[in-house]
């Protein structure tokens, strides 16, 4: 087997803590190639059941005392609130991936969720193939109604797949264990 450069790539890639991005973010040039790659996953019945929101500063900084106040509402600790708020305080730039779930007998509500979650996935890698750092983090306002409501102008039956945060990286980090394939995988040869 040929390894090619993309293969090295998926085989090494890793995460940057969304707490050590910084400024400077991609253009907006360079943010739609990225989200162009991003939605390029598999979508059974071509129906996209997702979109994106870009979230920069000043939205963020609103949503981002929107998140400790509904935190506050839910009667998390001061460690949860300050945690709501700081994802969004702390974020030179962050694109929303909202699942959109379309009615269909064809595709199940699952694989339209899973396409979501590739949505996720695929802006992580393509903003870390590009030389960004990047993470995908979910959190209280991922699953807060109220949040996805008021912050984000979701409809019933949208629902937050990640808030992918993009920014420079301030600082290398080290690479974490793996899954060890001799534990998780079977092998079904009949």
């Amino acid at each position: 087997m040929t390894r090619s450069p993309a293969l090295d790539f998926l085989l090494s890639r890793r995460s940057r803590p969304a707490r050590i991005l910084r400024p400077p973010v991609p253009g907006r040039d360079e943010l739609r190639i990225l989200l162009t790659a991003a939605v390029r996953v598999p979508d059974h019945g071509k129906l996209e059941p997702w979109r994106l929101i870009v979230l920069e500063r000043p939205a963020l900084a609103r949503l981002a005392a929107l998140a400790a106040a509904r935190a506050a509402e839910a009667g998390l600790d001061d460690d949860q609130i300050a945690k709501a708020r700081a994802q969004f305080d702390q974020s030179p730039l962050t694109v929303a991936v909202i699942g959109v779930p379309k009615a269909t007998d064809r595709i199940p509500a699952t694989e339209q969720a899973l396409s979501a979650g590739c949505v996720c996935l695929s802006l992580v890698n393509a903003a870390l193939a590009a030389g960004w750092g990047a993470s995908w983090l979910t959190g209280f306002a991922a699953y807060d109604r109220g949040f996805a409501a008021e912050g984000l102008g979701l409809s019933e039956g949208e629902w937050i797949a990640g808030f992918i945060h993009v920014g420079t990286a301030a600082e290398a980090v080290p690479d974490r264990p793996r899954p060890d394939l001799d534990r998780i995988v079977t092998w079904a040869a009949a």
